[in-house]
């Protein structure tokens, strides 16, 4: 039987956070965003910060499987998603938690498949929170929603492995805590190998001889102070103890390090939905135009209204994917996730939109966070695979029910009279 209401302990954690949230993060929310106009990460407050919420306890909240002598508060996937949902309405915020993509990922990763070496070096400073990852995939050259494609190579050269190729929208590469980098290439060269058993997973340490940040690019017109940046991988060396698993394991490594990352930006995205919500309420209370307010007019308090509604909606298909996590695995919630990731990002886009909208031109500008947050609604459909890719997955397993079940249905048509 599901159950999605919440636990006690979540209430707790709830509210717990929401006082942090009002307390510490929302009066430093106009220092971290002038710091990030100015290109200039504002890494003296988020330390501060960071020290605060740890020992509060609000740390490390997304990682259900915390052993007793790492820090954090070990939570399900059902508890956690109301906390990222609060954090989401600030989103620089979910660092301070030690939360933040692409950090979540990579922990979720290296609990998983890291040797002890790799444990000590570089997943305990992740956990502590002293230093920041990224994660290398996706490649402008190749179409990269079919990992299988990826053309960067991992070639193994006595004690070390030989890494060359490009990658791009690599975010957090330019924070400057951000030290190494997960990165996925070819191993098996051969043309009859298995597709899915020909790429690898390393660590490549940021200040690897020949790993060299490009550029940090735009993200509609957004740039992220922390990065989406273009990396340049020109023979570089890195020991084959930095080798995550085993060679030819990187497809399944990929795919079991996107299922929890996933479902955490679609958690987010709820809170973010919100708060647009929340918005658009008050803008319609607050502007009149040709003798009444806004929200009188029947379009606006249509678009509030389907607003709510789908943001309920999307927000039950998220706790329905992270209770099957908890009870099921990842594995068997493969197409939950894949379901809440078309909805969550389709979903930030048209209710920011409708805010937009009730906004008039302010919600173009950075005045209000509309603008931005519309701009990742947008960039989700493409994150973590594309719309397109996920959609198929579901496609496909509903005609595979429908093609065991065949004919199942036939008494359900009735005949023409002969």
């Amino acid at each position: 039987m599901m159950d999605f209401s919440y636990s006690d302990r979540a209430r707790q954690m709830m509210s717990a956070l929401d006082v942090f949230m009002r307390r510490d993060i929302l009066p430093a929310n106009a220092e971290w965003h002038r710091g990030a106009a100015t290109g200039v990460f504002p890494l003296a407050l988020v330390e501060r910060l960071k020290r605060r919420a740890q020992s509060e306890g609000l740390w490390n909240l997304f990682l259900p499987s915390l052993d007793d002598d790492e820090p954090g508060t070990r939570l399900s996937n059902l508890d956690y998603a109301p906390l990222a949902e609060i954090m989401g309405r600030a989103p620089w915020s979910a660092e301070v938690f030690n939360c933040s993509a692409p950090d979540s990922g990579n922990m979720e990763l290296l609990k998983l498949f890291a040797t002890p070496a790799q444990r000590a070096q570089w997943l305990d400073p992740l956990l502590y929170g002293e230093i920041r990852s990224c994660v290398a995939i996706s490649e402008p050259d190749v179409a990269s929603s079919d990992p299988t494609n990826l053309q960067t190579t991992i070639r193994r050269d006595g004690d070390d492995y030989v890494v060359n190729g490009r990658k791009w929208f690599i975010t957090g590469a330019q924070h400057p805590r951000c030290k190494f980098v997960i990165v996925m290439g070819l191993s098996d060269v051969s043309p009859e190998a298995n597709p899915h058993a020909r790429h690898s997973m390393l660590i490549a340490p940021m200040d690897a001889p020949g790993l060299r940040v490009v550029r940090n690019i735009p993200v509609m017109g957004h740039k992220a102070i922390d990065g989406h940046c273009e990396l340049v991988f020109r023979d570089v060396r890195v020991s084959k103890d930095n080798l995550i698993g085993e060679e030819g394991e990187g497809f399944a490594l990929a795919q079991a390090r996107l299922g929890p990352g996933r479902i955490h930006h679609c958690m987010r995205t709820i809170g973010q939905c919100e708060l647009a919500l929340e918005l658009m309420c008050e803008r319609a209370q607050e502007r009149k135009t040709f003798g009444k307010m806004i929200g009188d007019n029947s379009n606006i308090q249509d678009w509030i209204a389907h607003s709510r509604l789908e943001i309920d909606q999307a927000r039950l298909l998220v706790l329905r994917a992270a209770w099957k996590i908890d009870n099921e695995g990842a594995r068997a919630a493969h197409l939950d996730v894949s379901a809440i990731k078309i909805v969550a990002a389709q979903l930030q886009t048209r209710v920011l939109d409708r805010a937009m909208q009730v906004f008039g031109a302010m919600g173009l500008t950075p005045d209000t966070p509309l603008a931005a947050l519309w701009s990742w609604g947008r960039a989700m459909r493409f994150l973590d695979g594309p719309d397109e890719v996920h959609l198929r997955s579901v496609a496909r397993a509903e005609l595979k029910k429908a093609k065991a079940a065949r004919g199942d249905n036939i008494a359900f048509f009735v005949p023409p009279e002969l």
